[in-house]
Formats: C-alpha cells, sequence, structure tokens
C-alpha cells in the first residue's frame, strides 16, 4: 500500500518538482553571490529593480492563463478527450499572446517612461527593452506546461524550469569571461540578456515536449490544433462551428482566469510599489541614489536570498499538502485536516527556530565569505527572527487554499502587504533600512497569526465533527 501510494503520479510529480525545484535554487543561489561580486550593491538594486516589471508582466499575461489550461485540461484528459485538451491548450495560447505582444511593445517602447515614472530609475530603461523580449517566450513555456500539469506528467514542466536556470546562469558566465579575456568591463544588462537565455531554451524543451506530445496522441494524420485535416475545408459552415468552438473555448478559460489573474495583479502592484519605494524612500532618509541602491542590492539581492533559501523545504511541505488536504477535505476526513494543521505548525516552529539560531551564529560570517558585506551580515542577523513566522505562513496558506479558503489567503496576504508599505513610507525616511526590517518582521508575523488563527478555528471545528 506505501508503494503504491508513494508511485500515486501526484506524489511522483511532487518529488521531482521539489527535487528539480531544489537544485534551481541551489545554482541561483550561488548565482546571485557570482553577481553580487561582479556588478557590486548598486548594480544589484538596479537588477531588482526590474522585477516588478517582469512580476506584473507575468499578472496579466499568463498566470491565470496557465492554471486555466491546467484545470480544463486535466478534466478532459480524464475522458480521454485528447482533441479537446490541445483546443483548450491552444485557445489559452492565443490569449495569453496577444496579451503578452501588447505586453511587450508597452515596456518596449515604453521603457524611458517606466523607467522615469514608475521605476524612478532611469538606468533601467535599456534594462526593460531586454527584458521585454523574454515575455512572449515565457508565455510559450508556460502555456504549455500549464497543458502538462493538467496531465500530470511534471517531469516536463520541471526540464524546462532546469533548463531555463541552468542556461542563464550559463550564458552570463561565458559572457562575463569573454568579457574578461578581451578586456572588457561587463555591465549588469549581461545578467538581464542572460535571463532572455535561459527563457529562450525553456520555450524551446516545451515545444519539442508538446510537438512529442502530439505525435503520441495522435498517430493517424490529424492537426495537432485538435481537428483534422479535412475539418479545415472550404465550406463556410465548417469554418464557423471551428470559430464557435474556439470562442466557447477562450469564453470557459477567461472565467476562470480574470479573477485568478486579478488577484495575483493586486498582489503585484502592491509588492512592486514596496519595492520600486524603498530606494526612494531611503533617499529621503538622507542617502544619495547610489547609496539607495546599494543598500537596497544588498538587501533584496543578497541578504533575502540567503534567509529564503530554507523555505525550499517549506515550499516542497506546501505542494505536498495542497492536494493532500484538498482531497481529505472532500472526503470528509476532518482528522486528516486537524493533523495536517497541527503537524505542520509543530515542524515548521522547529525548522524556524533552527534556521533562526543558524542565522544568528553564522549571519555576519557568511556576510562577509559569500556576499564580501558586512551590511550584509548585519540584515542576515535582523531578518533571521522572521524564519518561524514566514515557514508557518507558507504551509498554513497551503492548507487554507486546500480547503478552498483562497478568498480568506488572499485577504490576508493583502493585509500584510498593506502593512509593510506602511513602513517603508513612514518609518524609513526616519529609522533608514532598519525601519523596513521592522515592517518585514512585523507584517509576517501579522500574516503567521492571521493564518494561524483560520487554521486553528478549523481545526477545532474539525475535532468537534
Amino acid at each position: 500500500m506505501t508503494f503504491k501510494k508513494l508511485s500515486h503520479p501526484l506524489v511522483t510529480g511532487t518529488v521531482i518538482l521539489t527535487l528539480t525545484g531544489l537544485i534551481s535554487r541551489f545554482i541561483g543561489f550561488f548565482y546571485r553571490i557570482f553577481l553580487s561580486n561582479v556588478f557590486g550593491a548598486e548594480g544589484m538594486g538596479i537588477y531588482q529593480l526590474i522585477s516588478p516589471v517582469l512580476a506584473l508582466s507575468f499578472s496579466l499575461t499568463v498566470s491565470g492563463i496557465q492554471t486555466a489550461i491546467s484545470k480544463y485540461v486535466a478534466s478532459e484528459t480524464a475522458t480521454h478527450d485528447y482533441k479537446s485538451s490541445f483546443r483548450t491548450l491552444w485557445a489559452g495560447f492565443l490569449l495569453a499572446m496577444a496579451l503578452s505582444v501588447a505586453c511587450t511593445l508597452y515596456i518596449y517602447l515604453g521603457a524611458d517612461y517606466i523607467a522615469r515614472v514608475f521605476l524612478l530609475e532611469e538606468r533601467t530603461a535599456p534594462l526593460l527593452r531586454i527584458i521585454a523580449l523574454s515575455i512572449p517566450m515565457a508565455t510559450v513555456h508556460s502555456c504549455i506546461n500549464g497543458y502538462f500539469y493538467g496531465i500530470r506528467k511534471t517531469a516536463i514542466p520541471a526540464f524546462s524550469q532546469l533548463a531555463e536556470q541552468v542556461c542563464r546562469v550559463g550564458s552570463v558566465y561565458l559572457i562575463y569571461f569573454v568579457c574578461q579575456k578581451h578586456g572588457l568591463t561587463p555591465t549588469i544588462s549581461f545578467a538581464v540578456v542572460g535571463l532572455v537565455i535561459g527563457e529562450s531554451a525553456s520555450m524551446i524543451v516545451s515545444v519539442v515536449a508538446i510537438l512529442a506530445r502530439a505525435h503520441q496522441v495522435f498517430p493517424v494524420r490529424r492537426d495537432i490544433f485538435g481537428f483534422r485535416p479535412s475539418d479545415f475545408d472550404h465550406n463556410s459552415q465548417s469554418r464557423t462551428g471551428i470559430v464557435g468552438i474556439y470562442r466557447r473555448i477562450c469564453g470557459q478559460l477567461l472565467q476562470l482566469a480574470v479573477p485568478l489573474s486579478a488577484n495575483r495583479l493586486v498582489l503585484n502592484l502592491l509588492q512592486s510599489v514596496e519595492a520600486i519605494y524603498i530606494p526612494n524612500r531611503l533617499m529621503a532618509y538622507g542617502l544619495n541614489n547610489a547609496d539607495a541602491l546599494s543598500v537596497y542590492g544588498v538587501l533584496t539581492g543578497m541578504s533575502l536570498p540567503l534567509i529564503l533559501f530554507p523555505s525550499a523545504i517549506t515550499n516542497s511541505i506546501s505542494v505536498l499538502l495542497l492536494p493532500i488536504v484538498s482531497e481529505a477535505d472532500a472526503a470528509g476526513d476532518h482528522a486528516a485536516v486537524r493533523r495536517a494543521i497541527l503537524t505542520s505548525i509543530r515542524y515548521c516552529l522547529l525548522l524556524g527556530f533552527g534556521c533562526t539560531a543558524m542565522f544568528l551564529l553564522c549571519g555576519r560570517l557568511a556576510g562577509r565569505l559569500l556576499f564580501h558585506s558586512e551590511p550584509a551580515g548585519s540584515f542576515i542577523l535582523t531578518l533571521s527572527f522572521i524564519c518561524p513566522f514566514m515557514y508557518i505562513a507558507s504551509t498554513l496558506n497551503s492548507i487554507l487554499n486546500g480547503l478552498g479558503k483562497t478568498i480568506q489567503t488572499f485577504l490576508f496576504s493583502v493585509i500584510s502587504l498593506l502593512l509593510r508599505l506602511l513602513f517603508v513610507f513612514i518609518t524609513i525616511p526616519v529609522y533608514g533600512i532598519k525601519g523596513y526590517l521592522w515592517g518585514i518582521l512585523a507584517s509576517q508575523m501579522l500574516q503567521t497569526l492571521l493564518c494561524t488563527a483560520s487554521a486553528l478555528h478549523i481545526s477545532h471545528k474539525a475535532r468537534r465533527r
């Protein structure tokens, strides 16, 4: 029985994603160290400023559509209706690609305006033009990954993620060594070029995989868009019917994708305001532009990635918990739900306190050895206290989502982000970056308390049943 559970596609897929996530995070962590050593704190600050644009573009173009594709493909594949599954994929792809092309053009043509007015840093304009080219590629592999998640073949998304990370990091290393060999000075733009190369690699892997899947599912001559070639005859009625089918599928996808994208867009907007205004508020504290960007780069490009590194474990637990709790709730197994909640809190506390102790003991040394930065070590010490709260919140969020409390978790995230924004605008101009570190701790504590209260309430109800 245990072997059967372990060989279940859901568990196998989760293990594959978990291992790939850990490898990717490991590569990404040392890549951050490399970038910080090559481009310095100010360069990392400029690089980090383009992240909000990427996050917002993903929310607008493909985030909700990817989930919608996955949901509908899963239900259609269960009935072996492969033709409908491919129609769903291509309908979602057309919607997402139209949005991504529009987003790419807007960012590329309006890079100077976005850099000056939105990011408040004109030096990000050339980076935005480069990064805009990656949006259609990200859209392609996100839609295809949504299809493979739907049919529970997680090896393809996992491999495309790994290919993206390896090619991105490898290309930047190669560019750097070529520059060194020819006596050229590398700029942070090379890191953004590497990101585009990584997205290209991921897209190629995904396209090859979906073509192979099409040949596997449709061994007879059949169009991979879900129609036989004979369906595309000169009969106007046939063409009208095809258009009608795609219109209906697009309507279904949008019905699910729009609210998902709206929720993610709100969260990303709040996170973008936070990221953009930290350097601005540091200047209000009295720092010049270069120093403000350097402090921001040390915090977001060096200290936070190290603090977040152990969360790969809790993220993996979260991936496992969501389907398990959802299945237990659907089966009416309230005892299993209660056990999941209490066990998660117990082990996340242990992991969190262990990581806090480790960062308190080794934080300063890590800052000096890894990043050659004393401020990085100081930030690591302060941020170490968020570990228990962060790990508990992430796992309980997953449990609550598995129980269908998605609106609740969304509201908890919004409330914690709004609190953090208050610290950005009120305490940073008075206390400097320490004010923001206090804000991170306060907001994480608040979100954890809200999630814990909600989860324990559900646990208490489950116990009474």
